[in-house]
């Protein structure tokens, strides 16, 4: 009894801890932090993405991605943009086919030309992700500035990101080390609304779903053949297919109904419906009296991604701001 006592307290202290660290970040963090010492920073990054999205309509989700991938390790600090030999985070297998690198270095070019040594790439991913899903037809919001840039970047760090294989207890625990909630996980999730993924990534829940071979149950019978269509057992594991069946190309609640009805892609997304409190969150925005009393799901997804965009941010005289994103000064 007394050690379990013990635990909780420390357990106490520990969330306490960390939502003191939390708060003075965002206390160093605002809108328009750069309005006098680079009054243009995103106009320019706005910019930047819109010409990268007309040869590339798949920008808005890697993007988005990107910037996901980013916070989820040691916090939002443009760590996984390094590119400094073998080792470094962005080559770690949980950032498979994360991509956009070039459209943040791009960015950053123009604004180093225009203010040298002023915005950091970790802020500019942050913004480029929101312009990103503007692109898509995704609620307009504001991004509060003033991160800067990490000093560290390991594959090793990495490995405890969240897997389209983990199971819904798994991704709570990954979530809500992040100081995120089950709402946060299911709104989060629902940013696969857009883009695609890999066949790759489907084999298993298609063929190998149990230890004797075949498919994910909770897959719609009616979905299934499709799925395995396009993705053939022995065929390419690279082909890619949308994650929101009917919707991939625009940003909208169509992946929260398709969960529902078993036409989840990944067995992540699937498991969303397997626990009460994610599944409470997933219906919460369906229903007759849902658009009259119910949640705003374009509000809600903003009101997370912002909380994403400031996990364990560097602030201040933390870190440094870096003249290249790829590597460090």
């Amino acid at each position: 009894m007394v050690s379990k006592l013990v635990q909780v307290i420390m357990a106490l202290v520990l969330i306490l801890i960390f939502s003191v660290s939390i708060g003075v970040s965002q206390a160093q963090m605002r809108v328009g932090f750069y309005s006098e010492t680079c009054p243009d920073v995103e106009s320019t990054v706005r910019a930047t993405v819109q010409d990268a999205a007309l040869s590339n309509p798949n920008i808005p989700a890697v993007l988005l991605r990107l910037h996901f991938h980013d916070c989820f390790v040691q916090g939002c600090d443009g760590s996984i943009l390094i590119d400094n030999g073998p080792d470094a985070e962005k080559h770690a297998f949980g950032h498979q086919g994360v991509g956009g690198y070039e459209v943040i270095e791009m960015a950053k070019a123009k604004l180093e030309s225009q203010c040298p040594g002023v915005v950091s790439c970790a802020d500019i991913v942050a913004l480029a992700a929101r312009d990103a899903l503007a692109l898509a037809n995704g609620p307009a919001y504001q991004v509060p500035t003033g991160r800067r840039d990490g000093l560290v970047s390991s594959t090793s760090l990495a490995a405890d990101m969240p897997d389209v294989s983990d199971s819904i207890q798994k991704l709570k625990s990954k979530f809500f080390d992040k100081s995120l909630s089950e709402k946060d996980l299911v709104l989060l999730s629902a940013a696969h609304t857009i883009g695609t993924t890999a066949c790759f990534f489907m084999k298993d829940r298609l063929y190998n779903f149990f230890p004797g071979g075949g498919s994910d149950p909770s897959i719609n019978s009616e979905f299934l053949p499709e799925l395995k269509a396009k993705c053939p057992q022995n065929g390419d594991v690279n082909v890619r297919l949308p994650i929101d069946h009917g919707s991939g190309e625009t940003f909208d609640k169509n992946i929260l109904e398709n969960i529902r009805g078993g036409f989840a892609v990944l067995q992540s997304d699937a498991s969303l419906t397997q626990d009460e409190a994610t599944k409470n969150v997933v219906d919460s925005y369906f229903g007759s009296l849902n658009i009259l009393f119910g949640p705003s799901f374009n509000d809600d997804f903003v009101e997370s991604i912002v909380k994403m965009g400031q996990i364990g941010v560097l602030t201040g005289s933390q870190g440094e701001i870096r003249r290249a994103c790829g590597a460090f000064n």
